[in-house]
């Protein structure tokens, strides 16, 4: 006892690392309520965004090389108490979300500014403090009920978030809805999974489960449990057939707030499914289940082809990259599916990739809603020219999720060609080929319509901005010039990510293989050893 009390008090803000990422955020939120400026709540905002930043960032580098780290909460050891645990796969994914808040809240400040009351903005900041900290507790968690726990905090601001766009347009209120619909109908079949668990294990410790899951065998509970879970799970990811919620809520949210979802929400959730398939139930019980070739494969193809299809047909900028995004869904089921390093680790760079790359092309569409007040592309048509450098940047996003040679989508999407021949799965590589062709469609039609089409005055609408009460305040703001320069920055931030990490894939690539290779070795338990 008394050693370890000494141990207790020696300890220093390093090792708190784990339970500070996820708490900064958490508490900065209440905060800003309290206080209730809205200047105070930005500020906060940024100082609690930027120390989950650094945390993650420092925790990474504590586990790239392997092992983990585990944390335990209230000095209870696990599997008793509740477990942060932290390796490459789990700490990746933290500075991803991390990062894309951090770079994205100066976009935020004048994005929120034109569309959404001043009235409403402490409260939009909050919801964005509970969601980040919702998404980082997801990811850094140990604990299965954990894992129900903040996914709830994270829906149940991103509900509130996604309907703020009702001020501009009242579909969002609709939005809103299906998405808590359907939020909740998967939360609540993740959660009776998880009482399966718990009925069968008595545990719900992830790495006490995953061993003594594997103790008893494969049985009907078992099943059971994991077909609750991964159902649950894909809701939350939007998985195809079950992603008829995201186009709504991507379309009709606030600009700002479908930056932050698109480039982190669908990817803790892929992260959630990974470590259950992985490292709960272990890679040999979802090989015998069939369940990467018999489901995740379909589901894949389907995701790639169909929703890349369907996106050709959008005349709403927006809406073309919510479909985008769930055919990139599809990119990643893909890697899960093929079960070897090179497919995983495609599937974790692609998180990263795909993130950065999706953000950079939804605050695109952000400026231009400031501009015009719409992303319609009879709207939007000759703004490249007249807004140069802002399209410029949405040029290289457009390239970057193309995947061309050079940027970061490239990387994501030879790893997958790559490891679907190394599989022997030369269909799923011609696939991806197909789906890549239907991007260059999606994407031309972007271009031209910002470069080469003229304008049309008479459809295109001039945007107002708010007051407080919510009404127009009697004036036009930035209908001519490029985009603000607090949007242009974080906006030219992440096109030069783009094009870095196509270049240098050391600290993506390297990450990702390191968090494969943890993965597919199974339980977490069977790491290479706490640090």
């Amino acid at each position: 006892m008394a050693a370890g009390a000494a141990e207790h008090v020696s300890r220093t803000l390093a090792d708190h690392l784990p339970i500070l990422v996820v708490l900064a955020p958490f508490v900065a939120a209440p905060v800003a309520v309290v206080i209730g400026n809205r200047n105070a709540a930005r500020t906060l905002a940024v100082l609690a965004t930027v120390i989950s930043l650094v945390a993650s960032w420092l925790l990474l580098r504590q586990v790239v090389g392997g092992g983990y780290i585990s944390y335990p909460i209230g000095g209870w050891p696990p599997p008793i108490g509740i477990e942060y645990r932290i390796d490459a796969a789990n700490a990746f994914v933290l500075l991803l979300i991390s990062a894309i808040g951090t770079v994205f809240l100066p976009y935020a400040f004048r994005s929120l500014d034109h569309e959404i009351p001043w009235r409403n903005h402490t409260l939009v900041y909050c919801c964005y403090l509970l969601c980040l900290s919702g998404l980082l507790g997801i990811v850094a968690t140990g604990d299965g009920f954990n894992v129900f726990v903040f996914l709830e905090i994270s829906s149940l601001s991103t509900y509130i978030l996604v309907s703020q766009g009702c001020y501009r347009d009242k579909r969002a209120l609709t939005a809103a809805y299906d998405y808590l619909i359907m939020g909740t109908i998967g939360a609540v079949f993740f959660v009776i999974g998880l009482g399966m668990l718990y009925m069968m294990t008595g545990t719900l410790n992830m790495a006490d489960l995953a061993d003594r899951i594997a103790a008893q065998g494969p049985n009907r509970t078992l099943l059971a449990a994991f077909a609750f879970i991964v159902v649950g799970v894909s809701l939350k990811v939007a998985i195809f057939p079950l992603h008829m919620w995201l186009p709504y809520a991507y379309s009709h949210a606030p600009s700002a707030v479908t930056v932050f979802l698109s480039a982190t929400a669908t990817k803790a959730s892929i992260y959630v499914l990974l470590r259950f398939l992985f490292s709960v139930f272990q890679p040999e019980f979802v090989v015998a289940t069939l369940t990467p070739q018999a489901v995740l494969l379909p589901l894949a193809i389907a995701a790639m082809v169909v929703m890349s299809f369907v996106a050709v047909f959008q005349t709403d900028l927006k809406r073309m990259l919510a479909y985008s995004s769930l055919a990139h869904v599809g990119y990643l089921l893909l890697g899960v599916a093929l079960m070897n390093v090179d497919g995983l680790s495609a599937t974790i760079i692609h998180l990263f990739n795909h993130g950065i790359t999706k953000a950079l092309l939804f605050m695109g569409a952000g400026a231009l809603v400031l501009r015009v007040g719409s992303t319609f592309y009879d709207d939007i048509a000759g703004l490249g020219r007249s807004m140069p450098v802002m399209s410029a940047a949405m040029v290289i996003g457009g390239l970057s999720l193309v995947g061309v040679p050079g940027t970061a989508g490239f990387v994501s999407k030879w790893l997958l060609v790559q490891a679907s021949f190394e599989r022997g799965w030369t269909f799923a590589a011609v696939l991806v080929v197909a789906s890549t062709l239907l991007t260059v469609v999606n994407m031309w039609r972007v271009f031209e319509v910002l470069y080469i089409r003229s304008p049309n005055p008479g459809s295109q609408r001039q945007s107002q901005p708010l007051t407080s009460a919510g009404g127009p305040a009697g004036r036009i703001a930035d209908t001519t010039g490029d985009a603000p320069l607090m949007m242009l920055v974080p906006i030219w931030i992440l096109a030069i990510a783009c094009i870095w990490f196509g270049i240098d894939t050391g600290l993506t690539l390297g990450s990702a293989q390191v968090a494969a290779e943890s993965l597919l070795s199974g339980s977490l338990g069977m790491a290479d050893g706490a640090i």
